[in-house]
């Protein structure tokens, strides 16, 4: 069984891996997340987090949006290519729960791969 951890090794945390995946042409829209990637030739699959005050003015609701973000990629991770991902929500995400901001995530990174 592969590990299902999330290390730092599985993040953006370079500006300059972000302005790459954003000067990039891949991606993928949807009602509640907009995803965009490119890939990276590290050999496994990258995440990073770009959510706004405009998708939710509390910091709680932020938060609350990237564990379940977080948590979808790591059970994930092993089935995408070497892709480095930024996902954006938008407005609509703050309204949804969990399972259902879950089940919105599932349906975008089938576009991945």
């Amino acid at each position: 069984m592969p590990a299902q951890s999330f290390p730092r090794c599985a993040r953006l945390t370079e500006a300059a891996d972000y302005g790459r995946v954003f000067a990039g042409r891949k991606k993928s829209g949807g009602r509640v997340f907009l995803l965009k990637w490119v890939p990276n030739g590290l050999g496994k699959a990258r995440l990073g987090l770009a959510i706004s005050r405009k998708c939710a003015r509390s910091a709680v609701v932020r938060q609350r949006i990237k564990r379940v973000i977080r948590e979808s990629f790591r059970l994930r991770q092993t089935d995408f290519p070497a892709v480095d991902v930024v996902v954006m929500c938008r407005p609509d995400a703050a309204k949804l729960d969990k399972q259902q901001l879950r089940e919105a995530l599932e349906r975008q990174w089938q576009s991945i791969g």
